[in-house]
């Protein structure tokens, strides 16, 4: 009765035994959570301070871009303000690649407007699905875009840009060139000047939303330079009457191209430079490399005869010339010299060196040569630009060859007194009679307007005075470019060329150049033209029957454009009274020379 069950734990002793496990369990709870506000401590931390600068770029990758400001590319004036190359706002489309195709099923409705294939689009983005930039269109019109963006699919957004549009086409095409799609200059004097043109794009820092749409302008980063204007000496009205009568030339004369150039005599501005064929510059994808060439610029040619006034001032300079004696002897019209057939197609008898340039005899012109000290001669080549860039700051501009003087053969020489065995540029051969008609002084040419760089003095002033003196006489009658370089009321000096084009393995007996250089009024110059046609094949083929013509007629224009006084009044010209500078007067021009019968201003080498 009076034991105690020892077996069964009392109430206290279970209290006693239990309350040891719950103070375990609520500290293990505590733990936990401080556990965990240690590493949600330590997480914001590592976030907001050790690596803050990370995460906010990681932040701003996705919200906040940097955006180019475009800006408008100089407008190129010619002389007289008219604009020969403007930039035009357009619109270009681009797209997040992975956000249209999120939406694919908007892919027709974005292709139709866009006037492409659907396939194509969903294609073109599924290549491209790493990038968030890809343009999907260039360079539309504002409103052809608009319609695009009115679609308002997702991830396809517009940019401002500028496109570049030339009013005069063709016609100014090989002067100015072109720019590429990202408006940077690739040809011509865009090339040149894409500095000054292009100005500097500006930059702003923007942000986004997930759409790509700009939600607010933060900052401009860079604030945008536009581009400057460009006034060049180009003359639009000369430049069109250039390339109008050349292309008239080229099309009757069915020629493979042909070239003009305009200086004016007292700065050495380029006052037109046309060449055909030609391309539109503001479709240019559609043309061929031939057709962008600028060939006054880049191509080479022999000069033929209008090399003889540059010999002729080196027979002044030797003092042993004058323009009216020692006579030459050029009887038969042949001089075998080394045996070659150096020949003229008239038996010219005795002529002055004013009559080998009057008649373009190659006898007499190889006979001067070669009583000419080498080194004068050569010299007298290179100071007036021969074998030289002309330093215009025209991309790719060809400077010509000349032989070093020391390494000229006699038979060389000889050839080289009426035009072969070295090349020029048109751009070259015009600056060389620009320098005669302005008292022997160079101008280097150049296509901005006052640009004029130091002038240089080559050849004696009185020389330049009887060289043109001289000149003048080709276009009198009896010369080789009458009456077809006569200008109406104006004197003309200058000179014809017919060369024989160089062929693998020596000269093509069908194949020629024909040239004509010369400078108006003849007595006071203040216009000199070069004019080249390549390979005439219809009709005459000589520079007096082909080229002078071009000449003549654009030279006419220029004269009354530009308010030069006339000259020449009542003297010989075509169409009108006519008196010789002899007294005698007539009814109509003297008879143009057969084609048969035309003087062959040079032979084949």
């Amino acid at each position: 009765m009076g034991w105690r069950d020892h077996s069964t734990p009392s109430r206290q002793g279970r209290r006693h035994h239990a309350g040891p496990s719950a103070r375990r369990r609520m500290v293990v709870v505590v733990v936990l959570l401080g556990l965990a506000s240690l590493g949600l401590i330590a997480r914001a931390f590592d976030l907001q301070v050790v690596r803050k600068q990370f995460y906010q770029r990681q932040g701003d990758a996705r919200f906040l871009r940097e955006m180019e400001i475009k800006v408008s590319r100089g407008t190129i004036f010619d002389r007289n303000g008219e604009p020969l190359a403007v930039s035009t706002p357009v619109m270009s489309i681009w797209a997040n690649p992975s956000e249209v195709l999120d939406n694919a099923e908007r892919i027709p409705a974005l292709a139709k407007a866009l006037g492409a294939d659907p396939d194509t689009i969903k294609q073109y983005l599924e290549q491209r699905t790493d990038r968030e930039f890809v343009y999907l269109r260039r360079q539309m019109s504002p409103a052809a875009a608009q319609s695009v963006l009115d679609l308002d699919v997702p991830g396809i957004n517009g940019q401002r840009e500028f496109k570049r549009y030339y009013p005069s086409g063709e016609v100014t095409a090989h002067v100015l060139g072109f720019t590429n799609i990202d408006d940077h200059g690739q040809e011509g004097l865009e090339l040149a000047y894409d500095d000054w043109l292009a100005g500097k794009p500006g930059a702003k820092r923007v942000i986004r939303d997930r759409m790509g749409h700009v939600v607010e302008d933060v900052e401009q980063v860079r604030a945008p330079k536009p581009g400057q204007n460009l006034t060049l000496s180009i003359d639009r009205r000369i430049q069109f009457l250039a390339y109008n009568e050349l292309k008239s030339t080229l099309e009757k004369s069915q020629a493979d191209s042909g070239s003009m150039v305009i200086l004016d005599v007292k700065t050495g501005e380029v006052l037109a430079m046309v060449n055909l064929p030609t391309y539109n510059p503001n479709a240019v994808s559609g043309s061929q490399p031939a057709q962008r060439r600028n060939r006054a610029m880049t191509d080479v040619l022999e000069p033929g005869s209008t090399i003889k006034p540059i010999l002729m001032a080196a027979a002044l300079s030797s003092g042993k010339y004058t323009p009216t004696g020692p006579l030459i002897d050029t009887t038969g019209g042949h001089w075998f010299f080394q045996g070659h057939d150096i020949h003229d197609t008239h038996n010219y008898g005795l002529l002055s060196p004013t009559g080998v340039i009057t008649k373009s005899s190659n006898v007499g012109a190889a006979h001067i040569a070669m009583t000419l000290d080498t080194s004068l001669m050569y010299d007298t080549y290179r100071a007036f630009g021969f074998g030289n860039s002309t330093n215009s700051g025209f991309p790719g501009e060809a400077s010509g060859y000349l032989q070093v003087g020391a390494k000229w053969r006699p038979l060389e020489k000889a050839i080289l007194g009426y035009g072969y065995g070295l090349n020029v540029t048109v751009l070259q051969l015009a600056n060389a009679y620009a320098t005669i008609a302005d008292g022997g002084v160079m101008h280097s040419p150049t296509f901005i307007k006052g640009g004029d760089s130091d002038p240089k003095v080559i050849i004696d002033p009185q020389i330049a005075h009887e060289l043109v003196g001289m000149l003048e006489t080709t276009t009198q009658p009896g010369g080789t470019a009458a009456p077809y370089a006569w200008i109406a009321n104006y004197t003309v000096a200058g000179k014809t060329g017919t060369a024989h084009k160089a062929t693998a393995g020596g000269y093509s007996k069908d194949n020629y150049g024909a040239a004509f250089a010369g400078m108006v009024p003849a007595t006071n110059p203040q216009l000199v033209a070069a004019v080249v046609v390549d390979n005439p094949r219809k009709g005459s083929y000589y520079g007096g029957l082909v080229s002078a013509p071009v000449f003549a007629k654009v030279m006419a224009g220029a004269l009354r454009l530009l308010d030069i006084p006339p000259d020449n009044i009542g003297r010989w010209y075509v169409g009108g009274p006519l008196q010789s500078p002899d007294g005698l007067t007539g009814s109509k021009p003297p008879t143009a020379p057969n084609i048969e019968d035309a003087p062959v201003e040079d032979a084949t080498p």
